[in-house]
């Protein structure tokens, strides 16, 4: 109607970018940004439960996965050392797919057209990933310790590994989107569980069986 209503600057537009981006970040461990920061003690305490609880429990089934292979970790000590490795990479490179993805889909750019191509290139992605920096740390692991065997074993649960955690790094945002949650929310807690449980399992079991036998 030729009236001015107000203006938007660029600077609070930036302001609220970063805002929100901040509140995807904090979210993703399970934390609710201000209402944290500066709350009361105790309601600060109670809100952050869920996910400790949540924690404690994917913490507890890792570290039955552990137990599973006790002998073989008797027979081979390195395997005790390597293990941490295949989870740590592994977890990394999920929260890199967790943050895209999440930050995708703040910004309306994924949808039903493209979510298919976007999962194969993630995957693809870690492939590679998988085989150069598992290729690395196999040849670390078998000059290391000697045993060329190792290193092939390592090299595979490592690929594997990666592999799996661009898969929940897509698959957990996507669900939680389509439940109409946010899909940053406690997104993290849960690949890391994946990503330490299976990543034990797999490299585990892969040592038991063409290592042990």
């Amino acid at each position: 109607r030729g009236r001015i209503l107000g203006r938007l600057t660029v600077d609070v537009m930036l302001d609220t970018i970063r805002s929100e981006a901040e509140d995807d970040l904090l979210r993703r461990d399970g934390l609710s940004g201000e209402e944290d920061l500066f709350g009361p003690v105790w309601r600060s305490a109670r809100r952050r439960w869920l996910w400790l609880a949540v924690n404690l429990m994917t913490a507890f089934v890792a570290s039955r996965v552990i137990g599973l292979f006790e002998h073989s970790i008797e027979q081979l000590v390195a395997l005790a050392t390597l293990m941490p490795i295949v989870a740590s990479v592994a977890g990394n490179t999920g929260n890199q797919t967790v943050a895209l993805f999440v930050r995708g889909l703040a910004m309306d750019q994924i949808n039903s057209g493209n979510i298919r191509y976007l999962s194969f290139k993630e995957a693809a992605v870690s492939s590679i990933n998988g085989l150069v920096w598992g290729s690395v740390i196999g040849l670390v692991a078998s000059v290391l310790y000697g045993n060329a065997a190792l290193g092939l074993v390592m090299a595979a649960a490592m690929l594997i590994n990666l592999i799996l955690a661009a898969v929940v790094g897509i698959g957990v945002p996507a669900a939680m989107h389509r439940l109409g949650r946010d899909p940053a929310f406690g997104s993290s807690v849960l690949l890391t569980f994946t990503t330490d449980s299976m990543g034990f399992f797999i490299f585990l079991g892969l040592a038991t069986v063409f290592l042990l036998q």
